[in-house]
């Protein structure tokens, strides 16, 4: 929110010698955030010209300029060159004197050009910083205004204000205002505020047609509580906005637009409570019509785009079409124009859950959204309209007329129980009991005493304030915070992670330790995206989703890896060896989830409850997945490079396996996102606990990735719970090892990885390592048969074996293949 210093000063006193530093300190101290300050970079002399003579000269390069003498309050007067054609001697412009600075910034001084030396510079409004008009320059008159020459502009036109800019935090909506942030300033500092609510006198209007409808309430709510009605008549258009307001809401970071969308936006700014003003010849005799959607329907908004509409968007309609996306954007169709007279302002406080869906579903952000989100004080709806028809009449030459309409169904705010030593209990402060209910009124709360306990009841503009705690950090945010100590609490005895918490980081830091570097992606996909890794699988969609693009829950962790290693590799990193830890949502075909069911209280929700809410979720599990491309070994001085693949894959799931002390095995496998023929299906026993193996080419290649993408995804629930936390370290064999070599021909279809597991469980404990060595297809196999080749390491842990042990134990392991697959001895 930009604050201009004129503006406040208007309604609550500030120091004579007043500072930007200064406010900012004061905002600070009751809960703001300090974050710039905003001015029109320009000093003078900046003056009142009138100008005497226009002598037109026309130039060798065809273009014309004006050699004008101008009187700027001076004995006498001033000869200035100027390129523009839109004054005439008589009228009373800006000048910028020799020694004044522009913004840019651009000096001004006395130069020769064309022939004359220009003793300064007529100047345009954008060259001022006024606004954006730049087509000819500034003549005072089309401002309403005829100061004599010599008057300092800078004054006259505001250019001497300044604005401090504050963050606003969410829970504190009414700050979104001048009234609000005049109303900080007095609990910060003392000062007289002044509520420039107070001042608006709303005479009674009614017999305008309106009709308010919401066939969806949101919650139980209603989406319009209320909605306020006023006509302003013969207006003149062409009026110009007064220098003091453009220059206010240029420094509010507002551009000057016309002068009937300027009060409503000045407005807006001062009272904290949005409008909107109407050509009232373009809405229809039958009134206006606050409802939700119809199913199609759409409305081409005042940024000039057509808007297909939801059901769930409230609108302000006529009887023929929608006017405007309630609390959110008007419409193109009944905009205001140079040739609107009779103006129709309306002004509505609006469900701030509908308005906050409206605005990301049409991601369509505004200034009325931004505090309607926030909740905007009902009762300044009838004031705003008759403030926005007051400024009519006076600035644009209106008549109020006196129809108009007020509905209004809004709540007050619900008392709340405050034990008056609640305060000093919570922030360890020795509150005062005149301190805590003295705070409370200040901030416009009625507070009724029972003995030690206060019932308090919020001011209308305080709809943050909810319970008793709420009510504790006002006491404390207005006592000042420099009042709590700065003390460490002393941390209870906890229990550390639970097996499940250390298990999971146990796998992050293996992973990161061996290279690998973790992200963190957004649980959101496309309906293509999932479709592409999953064909045909049930996924939940969300019904008020971020982006409307990415409305399913994903139910895997590669979507994610995917577009992380798309986005660097377009960054110019083009080896990647990523993982993530993460939830995915796997939701039982048919099944809906979700519910409206919203538990209130302070009170531990029941069983019941819990269960109610927890049957509205999804199944959901953690996974650890990882992605590798580009080199997994660079090339370098007589190193050659060594391409990251599938190997990288299943060495980052043994790393896995390792931390967790599982036992997981690689079958050949199938799956949707990957290669056909590079898949191996990750296995704990006979258990599936996830996949290995190349992303599909084409999927590669819709990514921009290259062509060989290796990835792997676990089930890490899984695999914590199959986990052996009871491990212990195996000892290091002292005794010597006996090693021997084993050679089996099998059929082609036969997987090496079955026949090495046959072998390891007929060889029994002796055998400590078994390693495949060598894959043969060739003259002395049979056709349609290959010779696998494996290195055999025996070690008993009590004696030195001898050959013999070590060959019966072998052959055992042969016996078991040629059992199990059929493997017989190689000659």
């Amino acid at each position: 929110m930009r604050v201009p210093i004129s503006w406040l000063g208007q309604w609550v006193d500030l120091p004579e010698d007043v500072t930007l530093e200064h406010l900012h300190a004061a905002l600070v101290k009751v809960g703001l955030e300090e974050e710039d300050t905003h001015g029109f970079p320009l000093t003078g002399p900046i003056v009142v010209g009138r100008v005497l003579s226009v002598e037109p000269e026309p130039q060798s390069n065809g273009k014309t300029i004006n050699w004008c003498q101008v009187d700027v309050g001076e004995a006498e007067p001033r000869g200035i060159v100027c390129g523009a054609h839109n004054f005439v001697a008589g009228d009373k412009v800006v000048v910028t004197l020799p020694g004044a600075v522009l913004p840019g910034p651009f000096p001004i001084a006395a130069r020769k050009t064309y022939g004359h030396v220009s003793d300064g510079m007529i100047a345009s409004a954008r060259e001022l910083g006024l606004g954006d008009e730049h087509d000819g320059i500034l003549r005072l008159a089309s401002l309403g205004l005829d100061p004599e020459p010599g008057t300092d502009a800078i004054a006259l036109l505001g250019l001497d204000d300044a604005a401090v800019e504050v963050n606003v935090t969410p829970d504190r909506g009414y700050a979104f205002s001048i009234r609000g942030i005049a109303r900080e300033y007095s609990h910060s500092t003392g000062a007289a505020f002044r509520d420039p609510a107070a001042s608006i006198v709303a005479p009674e209007a009614s017999g305008f047609p309106l009709t308010i409808t919401d066939s969806a309430p949101v919650r139980g709510r209603a989406g319009c509580s209320v909605f306020s009605v006023r006509v302003v008549r013969g207006i003149d258009p062409t009026r110009p906005t007064p220098p003091w307001m453009s220059s206010r809401l240029r420094l509010a970071g507002i551009r000057s637009v016309s002068l009937t969308v300027d009060i409503s936006n000045y407005v807006m700014l001062e009272l904290g409570a949005p409008n909107h003003a109407y050509d009232l010849a373009k809405v229809d005799a039958g009134g206006l019509v606050v409802r939700r959607a119809n199913p199609g329907e759409s409305i081409e908004t005042l940024d000039g785009k057509v808007r297909a509409l939801d059901p769930a968007d409230l609108l302000v309609a006529d009887a023929v079409r929608p006017l405007g996306l309630a609390g959110v954007m008007g419409g193109a169709f009944s905009e205001i124009s140079d040739t609107t007279t009779d103006v129709l302002v309306e002004a509505a406080i609006w469900d701030p859950v509908t308005i906050a869906r409206s605005v990301r579903r049409h991601k369509l952000p505004s200034e009325a959204a931004k505090r309607y989100e926030r909740g905007v004080d009902p009762r300044m709806a009838p004031l705003a309209t008759a403030r926005v028809a007051q400024l009519l009449v006076e600035l644009a030459g209106g008549t109020l007329d006196t129809v108009g309409a007020l509905y209004d169904a809004s709540v007050p705010l619900s008392p709340i129980r405050l034990p008056l030593d609640r305060a000093a209990a919570v922030i360890g402060v020795p509150y005062t009991r005149e301190e805590v209910v003295g705070t409370l009124e200040l901030i416009g709360a009625e507070v009724a005493l029972d003995g030690e306990v206060a019932t308090v009841t919020p001011p209308s503009w305080r709809p943050d304030l909810v319970d008793d705690v709420s009510l504790v950090e006002e006491v404390a945010r207005i006592t000042g915070y420099d009042r709590i100590p700065s003390l460490l609490p002393i941390a209870p005895a906890g229990r550390g992670l639970t097996g499940s918490q250390a298990a999971r980081r146990r796998v992050a830091q293996t992973l990161a330790a061996a290279g690998a570097t973790e992200v963190l992606s957004y649980p959101f996909v496309s309906d293509a995206v999932a479709e592409r890794f999953e064909p045909g699988a049930a996924s939940v969609r969300l019904a008020n989703a971020l982006d409307a693009q990415l409305s399913l829950l994903r139910r895997t962790l590669l979507p994610g890896l995917v577009e992380t290693a798309h986005r660097n590799l377009a960054r110019g990193l083009t080896d990647l060896a990523l993982f993530e830890l993460g939830t995915v949502f796997r939701p039982e075909p048919g099944v809906a989830y979700g519910t409206d069911f919203i538990p209130l209280g302070a009170v531990r929700p029941g069983d019941d409850t819990l269960a109610r809410l927890g049957a509205g979720i999804p199944p959901q599990s953690r996974r650890v997945a990882g992605l590798f491309l580009g080199d997994a070994l660079a090339k370098q001085p007589g190193v050659v490079a060594v391409q990251a693949g599938i190997a990288d894959a299943l060495d980052a799931v043994q790393q896995v396996a390792l931390a967790l002390g599982v036992e997981i095995r690689a079958v050949q496998g199938s799956h949707p996102a990957l290669h056909p023929g590079r898949t191996a299906e990750l296995r704990v026993g006979e258990v599936p606990v996830g996949h290995a193996g190349e992303l599909l080419p084409s999927l590669a290649a819709d990514s921009d990735l290259p062509r060989q993408v290796a990835v792997f995804e676990l089930e890490l629930d899984a695999l914590i719970a199959f986990g052996d936390r009871d491990r212990v370290a195996t000892p290091i064999g002292t005794l010597p090892a006996a090693t021997q070599d084993l050679s089996l021909v099998v059929e082609v279809a036969v997987p090496a990885g079955a026949v090495r597991d046959a072998v390891a469980e007929g060889a029994g404990a002796l055998l400590e390592h078994i390693r495949l060595v060598d894959d043969y297809r060739g003259q002395g196999v049979p056709e349609g048969s290959k010779s696998l080749t494996f290195a055999l390491r025996f070690r008993a842990a009590d004696r030195t074996l001898t050959a013999a042990e070590a060959t019966e134990a072998k052959l055992a392991g042969v016996a078991r293949a040629a059992e199990r697959v059929g493997a017989t001895l190689r000659e």
